[in-house]
């Protein structure tokens, strides 16, 4: 397994991040090889159908987190500290000592840049190591004008910049970088000496990250412009239900290979 240490020494390297929420899907994650899995929060909307990530609880980033641990137990696991849970710093120490010490992650993830700073640094002045993200932060999407491409103006550019830079100074051991124009992906990505974690912010970040159901085709039909599908799986499922569906109603299934 991978360690903060090694993540801190990958700058320049192609690293791979890719979100788990369950036994099953750590179990894949970690025999196709990737570097971290992330237990994102973005599991309420394509695991529990919630519009947005603001109702996940740490109870069920929790119950997720325990679940992708014991399918990948030989990969670095970062859990998502849930909206709210790091207002203040003792809450955030609270979230955080449960996802590592009960769910057996390897570090947390919040959002925000010069805001959270300071509870950044309370963390990892406790040991905590910690994943920042910057430009689109889907916890607080609304006040962005939601789900959409930020820092195209120079003052928003500026504002991600200075958002990442604070939380190198903070102890983060890296940065994510999520929906911010390839060029400005990459000042910060020189900026920083630690590493960054792109979703859909380019190629020049030192890591990628994807959500699993979107990399598979597991979440409907809505496909973000940065995404790219290796895999229809959702209607692969579908036929294959609808083909048992028929079956069992035929009366061709079970047939005497399937019976005792």
């Amino acid at each position: 397994m991978r360690t903060v240490k090694d993540f801190r020494e990958a700058k320049g390297k192609r690293l791979v991040y890719l979100t788990a929420y369950d036994y099953p899907t750590a179990r894949l994650c970690e025999a196709a090889g990737v570097d971290a899995i992330l237990v994102g929060d973005s599991l309420g909307m394509v695991v529990l159908g919630h519009p947005s990530t603001v109702p996940v609880t740490l109870e069920e980033m929790l119950h997720h987190t325990k679940a992708a641990r014991r399918g990948a137990p030989n990969t670095f696991l970062v859990a998502d500290l849930p909206y709210l849970s790091y207002a203040t710093l003792d809450r955030a120490l609270l979230a955080a000592e449960r996802l590592i010490k009960e769910g057996g992650a390897n570090a947390v993830k919040l959002e925000g840049g010069e805001e959270v700073a300071e509870i950044v640094q309370g963390l990892t002045r406790a040991g905590v190591p910690v994943l920042g993200h910057v430009g689109l932060t889907p916890q607080t999407a609304s006040q962005l004008g939601g789900y959409k491409l930020q820092g195209k103006r120079p003052e928003e550019a500026e504002r991600i910049l200075r958002g990442a830079l604070a939380l190198e100074a903070a102890g983060a051991y890296g940065v994510v970088l999520e929906m911010v124009p390839a060029l400005l992906a990459k000042e910060i990505t020189e900026r920083l000496s630690v590493h960054t974690v792109g979703i859909g912010a380019g190629p020049h970040t030192d890591a990628q990250v994807l959500v699993f159901h979107d990399v598979v085709g597991l979440y409907g039909e809505f496909k973000p412009r940065f995404v790219k599908r290796y895999l229809e799986a959702g209607r692969l499922i579908q036929e294959a239900l609808s083909q048992y569906v028929a079956e069992v109603r035929e009366g061709v299934f079970p047939g005497e290979e399937h019976s005792f």
